[in-house]
Formats: C-alpha cells, sequence, structure tokens
C-alpha cells in the first residue's frame, strides 16, 4: 500500500508543479467578470471543506483525520500528526448572453499543495502554495456606424477586451492551543503574479485604418497577514462546538505597474497585425502598490467525532478600498455566506466501505465586488463531495484519503443585457496523516 501511496503523491505533485508554472503565464479562468479588480477572488478551501459549501472558519480536525485549513490558522492547533495536502482543480464554464450564442471553456491547474508539522503536543506549523485570484476573458463589443449613430457612416467598431494572468499565495503559518479551548495563529503570506489587461479598438471595414490598443500590465509581489481564533467547547464527549474568527490584513503589494497605449494596422482576413506603428503614451511606475482590504470571517461547527459535522460561515471584504497604483478600482463591498456538513455512517466498519466514506453537501452565495449598471453581480452555488478513506498502515500509524467536490453554480444575470456564467468546478485531493519524527525504544 505504502508504494502506491507514494507515486499517488508523486504524480499530484509533479501535475501540482507543472500547473503552478503553466498559471504565472497563461489565463485559468474564462470569466468576463475577471476583467474587474484583480480577477475572480479563489476560494482556497480544500475538497474536504469546498464540498461543505466552502465552511472553513470554525473547521479543524474533520472526522479524526487532520486539516490543513489555512481560512484560519488557528486550526493548526489541533494538528498532531504530520500531514500534507496536494489536489488539483478542474472547471467548466459557459457563458450566455440574450441575442447570443453561448460558449463553453474549460480550465484544469493546481488546486493547492499543504503541509502541517506538530511542533509541540498542541501546536504545529504549517506552509503551502495555493492561487489568490484568476484573470482570463475574451469578449467583443460592436458598435455600428462608429458609434455615431450616424445613418450615413456605414463602418463598425469592435471593441475587443482581453485579459489573463492570475495571482498566487504561498503562505507560513503556526497556530497553538492558549488556554482550554482556545486557539490562535497566524500567517505570513507572499502574494506573487502577473496581471496583464487589454484594450483594441479596430474597424474591420474601413480599408487602412489605424486601430488602437491599450495594455496595462501589473506584475506584483508583496505580503499579507493572516489572523485567526478558534473557540472549543466540548459539549459531552466526542460532541463539540466551535466559534471562530479569522481575518486577512489590509496590505500592500509591490507592483510593477505600466500603461502603454500604440497604433497598429490589421488584415482582417488573415488576422495578421503590423508591428505597432506608433506608440502614444508609454507609462511604467517601478514603484506602484496594490492596497488590499481587510476581509473578515465568522463562522461556527458542531461535530461529533467520526459520526457527522455541520457549520455556517459569514464573511465580509471591504474591496470598495482597492486601489491599484493609486487609483480605486470603483468596486463594492463583498459578503459571502456558506452553510454545509459531513455525515458518516459508520468509520470503523470493516466489512461495507460505503459506511466509510464521508458524504458532504452545502451551499453558498456570495455578493461579489462586482457591479455594473446598477446591477450587483452574485454568484449561488451547490456542493457536494466524498472522503475516501484508504487501509492505514499496519501500525496504525499512517492514515490517507482520498477528497473529491463538485460545485455547481452561476455568477451574474441576463437582465441589462449582462452575461449569466454557468459554471462546474472540481477540486480532488490526497491527503496524507503520518507520524513522523517518532522516538523508538529498544528492550
Amino acid at each position: 500500500m505504502i508504494k502506491y501511496i507514494r507515486f499517488i503523491v508523486l504524480i499530484l505533485l509533479a501535475v501540482s508543479a507543472s500547473a503552478v508554472v503553466k498559471a504565472q503565464s497563461t489565463a485559468t479562468t474564462s470569466s468576463p467578470y475577471s476583467r474587474y479588480g484583480i480577477g475572480l477572488l479563489d476560494n482556497s478551501a480544500l475538497p474536504q471543506t469546498a464540498a461543505m459549501g466552502g465552511i472553513a472558519t470554525g473547521v479543524n480536525r474533520i472526522n479524526g483525520y487532520n486539516n490543513i485549513n489555512s481560512q484560519n490558522p488557528a486550526s493548526y492547533g489541533f494538528i498532531n500528526f504530520t500531514t500534507i495536502d496536494i489536489g488539483v482543480y478542474s472547471s467548466i464554464v459557459t457563458l450566455n448572453q440574450n441575442g447570443a450564442a453561448s460558449q463553453t471553456n474549460g480550465n484544469f491547474r493546481l488546486s493547492h499543495v499543504a503541509f502541517a508539522i506538530p511542533v509541540t503536543k498542541h501546536s504545529a506549523l504549517s506552509f503551502g502554495l495555493q492561487p489568490y485570484s484568476e484573470m482570463g476573458y475574451n469578449f467583443v463589443q460592436t458598435k455600428s456606424n462608429l458609434g455615431t449613430s450616424l445613418p450615413t457612416d456605414t463602418n463598425t467598431v469592435n471593441n475587443i477586451y482581453n485579459g489573463d494572468g492570475g495571482l498566487s499565495k504561498a503562505y507560513l503559518g503556526y497556530g497553538f492551543h492558549l488556554i482550554k479551548g482556545l486557539y490562535l495563529g497566524g500567517n505570513v503570506s507572499y502574494i506573487f503574479g502577473n496581471l496583464q489587461q487589454y484594450r483594441s479598438v479596430e474597424i474591420p471595414d474601413l480599408y487602412g485604418a489605424i486601430n488602437t490598443r491599450l495594455t496595462e500590465r501589473n506584475q506584483v509581489g508583496g505580503l499579507n497577514y493572516d489572523f485567526g481564533a478558534q473557540y472549543s467547547i466540548d459539549i459531552k464527549e466526542g460532541t463539540h462546538l466551535t466559534f471562530g474568527y479569522s481575518g486577512s490584513a489590509s496590505t500592500n503589494l509591490n507592483t510593477k505597474n505600466s500603461f502603454v497605449a500604440s497604433q497598429y494596422q490589421k488584415n482582417f482576413t488573415t488576422g495578421d497585425e503590423s508591428t505597432a506603428a506608433d506608440t502614444t503614451v508609454n507609462n511604467v511606475s517601478a514603484n506602484a502598490k496594490i492596497k488590499l482590504p481587510l476581509i473578515n470571517h465568522f463562522g461556527v461547527t458542531f461535530q461529533k467525532d467520526n459520526k457527522f459535522l455541520v457549520g455556517a460561515d459569514y464573511s465580509i471584504g471591504n474591496w470598495s478600498q482597492l486601489t491599484v497604483a493609486g487609483v480605486n478600482q470603483g468596486l463594492q463591498n463583498t459578503q459571502t455566506f456558506n452553510l454545509g456538513g459531513q455525515f458518516t455512517p459508520n468509520s470503523n466498519q470493516l466489512h461495507n466501505y460505503f459506511a466509510a466514506i464521508d458524504y458532504r453537501l452545502g451551499v453558498n452565495y456570495q455578493k461579489t465586488y462586482v457591479e455594473i449598471n446598477n446591477t450587483n453581480i452574485n454568484q449561488k452555488a451547490i456542493t457536494f463531495g466524498f472522503g475516501f478513506p484508504l487501509a492505514p498502515n499496519n501500525q496504525n500509524l499512517s492514515f490517507y484519503k482520498i477528497n473529491f467536490s463538485a460545485e455547481i453554480g452561476q455568477r451574474g444575470t441576463l437582465a441589462n443585457d449582462l452575461i449569466k456564467e454557468n459554471f462546474y468546478n472540481f477540486k480532488l485531493g490526497f491527503t496524507l496523516n503520518d507520524k513522523w519524527f517518532r522516538k523508538y525504544k529498544f528492550d
């Protein structure tokens, strides 16, 4: 069994590493709403909590397994085995707009790589890598009469918007038990990546026309800080009620911001573009800042060990304060509601494997930071998933589980000529709990 587990870990590490490299240079989402702010914010929940609606703030150990919950670093204090969690992510998005044909896109990338190592009996160190935000879009708005509405002008103009890139988050955190029932923790994170956005104005029916493109790039890197607390109450033996809080501090990330306006000609039959004939604006700011806002999370869970867990989260983010190179991005504050749980019929069942599986279900709703034409762009989804336990080693010092989650949801609306997205997100992860650094006794 051990050799197969090692093989699975190596495969997931290889896939994850290649996905990280790819994500730094190409788009990993296909949403026109990723055009705003710093892109679509990523839910860093592991498959085991993503399947439960994305609850995390009051979550620590799940069904006896150590769980690396970077969304609340206080949870590290519950970790008593060396824990490795590695996973991948896939998404299918269908875009719909009134009067236009639907469009479907698929993506595949790293979900997470996370490690946790106990330091004392009630404290642990954790580190890992996960996505922070994603940007990827490409759409065209066509206007007749060059947008002048003059009937004598028969030329059309295409406004082309596209962007790609994303930000990743590498973190190092520590969580510990302070007094009875109370756990505290914190993360230091390095957020890095590249965001590229382009807007082109092209006149395809006017021979020899000069087209214009505006290009903005941000090469980002900087520190961010997370902090959290959990208070766990033992209702009775094996039954716990946990209250949680976590926050992400408002910090400034460094960015090399560049803005270029250029002109070019294009062969609309072949799609070939000429080298930029002229650059009218070329501004580069090597010391610009991206100001991230304060984000607060509140949560509660109720758990009966090896049987069930239910919980709820509420999050608010002050994204109206987001600025890039000193320019406020015109966003609104976010609100997120998460509700979910899991049920395990009999985790100790030896002769009925289906009774030992974790069955998970949840829902979530988010008021995103995007508002267009006085219309909030909201997101809602249902989630489900499974935890498949694998046989432990002979000494019961190593435990393994494969976790799968699916999220089916909608983002946006068809009202006011906007776009509605139907998305299907899938996460697959492998969890290892192992007793490392053991002291052996000899007779």
